[in-house]
């Protein structure tokens, strides 16, 4: 079994490796049911237990596939967390929707209300094949997202949806909640009108891009809230390397980006790691870090990263890499 660590000052105890559900809603190909049955159970047995999916993932495709794998578990034997933000209904079917290819035939609409976060809880309390999930996370909030259309979701956030959220803690139904989000500045800013458990951060605690380490990771510290890191090889430059092609952030890499993963390969191979080891080892010895997220429909790929993480990292790693010391910053571990 793998190790545990906890959400914030929450009971939810999170294993330190997760698995992220994105790839099993077909994100860039269909992806056959055997497949995604394969990678799930391949997670299972490797000891991962907790969970993490969203309605955006296939309109719900994702939840979808990861109740019916769950459902003839133990509720209590694993953790589950889903977003809300995104309100499905039913729709008309399409070949794909925001880069997931044929989706369930489900309509969407953002709503960051205190009703539509409900609405959106519950139509996932459905697909999952359950009533309750131990961690949800406000998805995709902030100008990354929404541009100059988030200061309205931000205002229903503000005005209903954290009430809302903390109502549904204190009934049962969720029993801690954070963000989900690409970037900083949103985490900051809610940060400084509530308390969050735990924050997602996809692709900004990286080997590559550490923006986080600005000034977020010091404020999760200070607050008690739980990082959970996804995206660890910003949009696979870090697994591919440099090579031409490459994404980073979502689209093909920039030279500049190219040049910077060019000499972290080099530093990584003075340790004797490749670039994906580094990157691995990276986000799950950060400090702070409560799980890190892996995702992919592959159960070969995924049995390759956690070969990865099973041998240590050199002693020498923080100090070629510049990480922090785990002494004194593990009040989330």
């Amino acid at each position: 079994m793998r190790a545990r660590r906890q959400i914030g000052n929450t009971s939810v105890l999170v294993t330190d490796i997760s698995f992220g559900a994105s790839a099993i809603g077909n994100m860039g190909r269909v992806v056959p049911e055997p497949e995604a049955n394969e990678v799930l159970q391949s997670a299972w047995d490797a000891g991962i237990r907790y969970f993490d999916t969203a309605p955006h993932y296939g309109r719900g495709r994702s939840e979808e596939r990861l109740g019916r794998f769950l459902k003839s578990r133990r509720r209590e034997d694993y953790v589950l967390s889903t977003k809300v933000g995104r309100v499905l209904s039913p729709g008309t079917p399409l070949k794909e929707a925001d880069g997931f290819f044929n989706p369930l035939p489900n309509a969407v609409r953002y709503d960051y209300s205190g009703d539509g976060i409900e609405a959106s809880l519950e139509g996932s309390f459905e697909r999952l094949q359950t009533r309750h999930v131990e961690i949800v996370y406000i998805h995709d909030i902030g100008t990354y997202t929404h541009g100059a259309s988030n200061e309205t979701h931000m205002r229903d956030l503000l005005a209903t949806g954290l009430d809302r959220l903390q109502r549904l803690k204190a009934k049962g139904k969720i029993r801690a909640f954070g963000l989900g989000v690409n970037e900083t500045r949103v985490c900051l800013d809610l940060l400084n009108e509530t308390d969050l458990d735990a924050i997602l951060l996809a692709g900004r605690l990286t080997l590559l891009d550490r923006e986080a380490e600005d000034q977020l990771v010091g404020r999760c510290r200070d607050k008690g809230t739980s990082l959970v890191i996804g995206g660890i090889f910003n949009s696979g430059i870090l697994a591919t390397g440099p090579v031409e092609g490459a994404w980073f952030d979502y689209a093909p890499a920039p030279a500049e980006i190219l040049a910077k993963v060019t000499a972290l390969k080099e530093q990584a191979k003075t340790l004797g790691l490749s670039l994906a080891s580094a990157a691995l080892h990276f986000a799950h010895s950060y400090p702070g870090v409560a799980s890190v997220l892996l995702g992919t429909s592959k159960a070969s790929s995924l049995k390759r990263n956690l070969d990865c993480l099973a041998e240590a990292p050199p002693a020498s790693f923080s100090r070629v890499f510049g990480t922090p010391a785990q002494e004194g910053l593990q009040a989330n571990l």
